[in-house]
Parts: structure tokens; sequence; C-alpha cells
């Protein structure tokens, strides 16, 4: 009786694995690799029968635009799989059924604007409008906005404070930008 070593052992069970792996796994395993996160996000592969691999799109629009790519999307395919595939077929029917995980909702918040000055406290001296003069109520509005804008850089453009991410943006402030637009849109 011979001793084979643990490397030996474990390479003719690495290789009896991927014997064993069906083809489908195999798919299943390099589709979001061959077609790309956008494609993957829309599509699941459903099943392979008699070598052609059904594929559940979200809309028929996917599954149009995919059949037409679909020799390309079947040499990529090939080229990772032990057994070829012979063709591919896309439809909505069975995308229900393999529901993509939910994706966490992304939430914008206020200080990622562009505007974005920081968090200034402005409670001190703040004057209510209740009994108030409208323009004392207003004269203490401008005097705020003035100290707040006083360290900003200026808009090269019409010299206005801009706060710094409107200039990192779009190199002028947000009002010059937007008379920068096209006026058929």
């Amino acid at each position: 009786m011979s001793f084979k070593s643990v490397n030996d052992i474990l390479g003719v069970l690495e290789k009896q694995a991927k014997w064993q792996q069906q083809p489908f796994q195999q798919v299943c395993q390099f589709w979001a690799e061959v077609v790309g996160s956008a494609i993957a996000s829309q599509t699941q592969p459903l099943s392979l029968q008699r070598d052609v691999l059904r594929v559940a799109t979200s809309s028929a629009a996917w599954a149009q635009n995919l059949t037409f790519s679909r020799q390309t999307l079947l040499l990529k395919l090939n080229q990772k799989l032990s057994t070829p595939i012979v063709d591919l077929r896309f439809s909505t029917a069975g995308w229900q059924r393999h529901p993509q995980p939910e994706k966490a909702l992304q939430i914008a918040l206020h200080s990622q604007h562009p505007s974005y000055l920081g968090d200034v406290n402005e409670d001190q001296g703040q004057v209510t409008a209740v009994n108030q003069d409208v323009n004392q109520v207003f004269g203490h509005w401008a005097k705020t906005r003035q100290r707040r804008s006083q360290n900003l850089p200026l808009c090269p453009q019409c010299q206005c404070p801009t706060p710094p991410g409107e200039l990192q943006r779009w190199g002028v402030c947000g009002f010059c930008s937007v008379k920068q637009l096209p006026k058929n849109m």
C-alpha cells in the first residue's frame, strides 16, 4: 500500500469536483462576469436544457436587446464553460420567480449637495418673526447671509460669494451654471 501526500489527494478531489459540477452551475457562476454588472442586474439564468440556456429578463426591451447580441454572449460564455452552450433564449417569463435582492435605497444627505456650507449655528441672536417688523426680520436674514458668505470664494463670472462645492462641480456659481445651459432644454 502506497501513501500519497495530502496535496495529491486534494488535487484529485478538486478535479473530480470540477468534473461533477453541472454546466448550469458554471453558467450561474460566470454569468455576471461575462455579461457585466448592468446586464446581470436585469437578467437571471433560469435553466439549461438540451444545451440551450434560458434567461429571464426584467423587461421585453432587455430580452430583445440581448437577443441581438446573443452570439457575442454565447462566445464569451463558451470560453468559460467546460460544456459548450448551443443557444441563448431571453424572455420575461420567469422573472418573478427569481427576484433580484432589494438594493438599499441611497438617501441623499443635504451635506452632499454642492451648495452646502456646513453646519452653522444660526440660533445666536435669532429674531423671531412674531410681532416683528418685516424689515427687521429681513435685516436679520441679510446680516446672517452676509456673515456666512464673508469667507466664501467668489464666482469667476459674477463675482458673488459661492460655496466651494459649486465651484468644484461647475467652475462657477449655481446661478451662472444655469445660465450656461442650452435654451432648448
